[in-house]
Parts: structure tokens; C-alpha cells; sequence
């Protein structure tokens, strides 16, 4: 039969290397199931004592629900003593006028709003984090950005993991809520199924070895020992050599049991391509062999581009959906508890495809309306 895209030999040469990927794929997705049961399967460990806690928040503006985000750092139910450090670059930030508003609300949580001013360094972000920890009291710290909320047993929960002395660093899986816009829902669709379902199967199979997301839990003394943050401040992804970094001076990393919200907002094409094309090109320097095995982690995409070359193995796009429905549900459902938008996976997983191809071209990215030029090591410069 012919075929759209190819026929004779050369047909047959891409239809069997499509199909060795496509199984490849379908082994991953069936590790990934694997590896979420093992991630639920550890109890949760119940607190003992009540370490005090720093909790650091670098805020940039008015993103959309701030103030309910920040609301609930101030509402935590924990027995021990915590304080929140605020970090803006400017008095005039927008965020700040947030923060004062709740300080007053909020009168018995010991708080504190630092004014930081430009940084010198590309990461920002890294820039207010570093002069938070300088003023934190506590060796605990929860660094958190703007967009997450939070229940009140945060605290609770991430306390009772670090009375295992080994932990120095930990990563909060989060659930993405989107806002109202379709392109910030197809975003959350990729970040509750097949993002989670990558880090839970690299930390069965190599364990926990890097940290990612927008909340992460470390303590000062090991921070300092990796070499405080003038060691990651050129990094785009500080986050995950942060881990990474930890891992090499022996330090445990570790995947918490407590899952945050991230609020990632209604959302424009532009702005949602731009962050796409952050995050691949990011991602593809942070940790070049992964980013060439996420092809591994896309089986319907794979399967569309089989089928398309021999239209006779459609059995195999049917195969494809079943097995990644099963682990999106586990993921989403389970791992993540929310629910799952059905009817976006497939668009979602086409764009994820098509971006993890743009990944591999070019090396800027625009952040926070700023132009950087990506270094082959993952550090960033400023471009204009």
C-alpha cells in the first residue's frame, strides 16, 4: 500500500526504525507506571520534632492570583516556628504592595519584605534568593516562586521528611492548574502527565540526582557547601544542578510527598511558545542524553508518523493511545490527584513534539521580557 510519506526500501527502513522507537516508547510508559506505584508505595512519614523553617519567595510583578498564592504560605498549620522572606527588586514592584497588605493581615507570622535592586548576574531569581538566605534565621529553608499554592500542612510534611539526616535537598512534584485560556490548559496537560512521569522514572531507575520545579526544599548548610550561589547564579535552570550539584557532595535528593499547585495562568500562544522554547532549550543543555531520550516518552506522536509511512500498522496508533491514556490517568489521577483533561492529550502531546524538535535549534530565549543567549553548559549571558 502506498504510503504519504515514503514506499519501496526506504519505507521499509523508516517503518522499522519508527516501530523500534515506538517500542521503546511503549517500555517507558510502562516503567513510568511502574515507577509512580513505587513513589506511592512509600508511607509518609509522620513529624517527630518541629525544626523551624525559613521560607523564601522571590516575587517579580503581579502574576495572576498572587495574592491567594501567597495567602496560603501565611496559613500553615505547623507546631514549629517559620518565618517568609520576600525578596523585589524595586519598592514600587506591584508584588510588594501584595505582601505589606497580608503582613498586616497576617500580624503573628513572623515576616519580612527585602528590597534587593538589580541583579548583577543573569538569574534574578537566584540574585533575591541569595539575599533571602543571608537574612533567614533557620538552616531549613522552603524556596517557593510567586505562582504556587499551598495547603496548610506544607510545612508539616516537608519537616517530618528532613529529620532523615541524609536528605539535604528535596523536589515538591506539582500539579499545574491552568488558567482559562486553551493554551495554558494544553500546557497543564503535558506538566501533570508526561513531565511528572519523566522524573518519577529517572528516579527509579537512577534515583533522584537533580532537582527541578518551582518549589524546592534544602537546607542552608548544604547550599553552602556546593558552593553557596555564586556557584549556580549563571545557570538558567539553578534548580536542577542545585540537586545535581548536592548529589556530588554526597548529600541526599530526594522527591517529596507533598504535591504544590502551580498556577501557570491564562496564557497567549506567544507567551506559551516562548516559555515552551525556554524550557526545551533549557532542558536540552541542562541534561543533553535526557533530552534526546524524551523521543522515548511521545508514543503517540511516534505512532501518528508510523502509521503515516505504512498506513496498515494503525493497530499500533490504537496501542499507542491505550498505553498513554493508562499512565496519564496514573499520573494526573493518582500521583498528581487531579483530574485530566481527556480530550486535549493528543493536541498536547503534537505540540510537545513539535517543540521538543524546535529544542534543538537555536540558543536564546526571552525571560521576563529580557533577551539571554544559552551557553553550551547551561549558564546563560545576557544578550541585549
Amino acid at each position: 500500500m502506498a504510503s504519504l510519506f515514503a514506499s519501496g526500501a526506504a519505507g521499509t527502513v523508516l517503518a522499522a526504525v519508527l516501530a523500534l522507537v515506538l517500542l521503546g516508547s511503549l517500555v517507558f510508559t510502562l516503567l513510568s507506571i511502574l515507577a509512580a506505584q513505587r513513589y506511592l508505595s512509600v508511607p509518609a512519614r509522620m513529624p517527630v520534632g518541629v525544626e523551624p523553617i525559613s521560607i523564601l519567595k522571590p516575587l517579580a510583578g503581579l502574576d495572576e492570583g498572587l495574592e491567594a498564592n501567597v495567602r496560603t504560605f501565611f496559613e500553615q498549620e505547623y507546631a514549629g516556628d517559620y518565618e517568609i522572606l520576600f525578596a523585589v527588586r524595586r519598592a514600587d514592584d506591584p508584588a510588594a504592595a501584595v505582601v505589606r497588605e497580608l503582613q498586616k493581615e497576617y500580624g503573628g507570622v513572623p515576616s519580612r519584605l527585602l528590597i534587593v535592586g538589580e541583579p548583577p548576574y543573569p538569574n534574578a531569581k537566584v540574585w533575591s534568593l541569595d539575599h533571602m538566605m543571608r537574612e533567614a534565621a533557620y538552616d531549613l529553608l522552603v524556596m517557593s516562586d510567586s505562582d504556587i499554592r499551598v495547603t496548610p500542612t506544607l510545612l508539616t510534611t516537608v519537616a517530618a521528611e528532613f529529620e532523615d539526616p541524609h536528605i539535604g535537598v528535596a523536589t515538591c512534584p506539582y500539579r499545574a492548574v491552568p488558567g482559562s485560556g486553551i493554551w495554558s490548559k494544553l500546557e497543564a496537560t503535558g506538566m501533570n502527565t508526561d513531565f511528572i512521569a519523566g522524573i518519577l522514572t529517572a528516579r527509579m531507575l537512577e534515583g533522584m540526582k537533580f532537582a527541578v520545579g518551582p518549589t524546592i526544599v534544602a537546607r542552608k548548610t548544604v547550599l553552602e557547601d556546593i558552593g553557596g550561589w555564586d556557584r549556580v547564579r549563571e545557570y538558567l535552570a539553578e534548580d536542577f544542578v542545585i540537586g545535581q550539584f548536592a548529589d556530588q557532595k554526597g548529600h541526599g535528593v530526594m522527591l517529596s510527598s507533598y504535591v504544590i499547585e502551580h498556577h501557570i495562568g491564562t496564557s497567549t500562544f506567544a507567551g506559551n511558545a516562548s516559555h515552551r522554547i525556554r524550557w526545551t532549550r533549557s532542558t536540552r543543555r541542562s541534561r543533553p542524553a535526557g533530552y534526546v531520550g524524551q523521543l522515548f516518552t511521545m508514543p503517540i506522536p511516534i505512532a501518528l508518523l508510523l502509521t503515516a509511512v505504512r498506513p496498515e500498522f494503525w493497530p499500533a496508533l490504537a496501542c499507542a493511545a491505550i498505553f498513554r491514556y493508562s499512565a496519564a490517568w496514573v499520573m494526573s489521577a493518582l500521583v498528581l490527584r487531579g483530574s485530566l483533561a481527556w480530550h486535549l492529550v493528543p493536541l498536547e502531546d503534537l505540540m510537545t513534539f513539535a517543540f521538543w524538535i524546535g529544542g534543538f535549534f537555536g540558543n536564546t530565549i526571552v525571560w521576563r521580557g529580557r533577551v539571554y543567549r544559552l551557553l553550551k553548559d547551561g549558564r546563560f549571558e545576557l544578550k541585549r
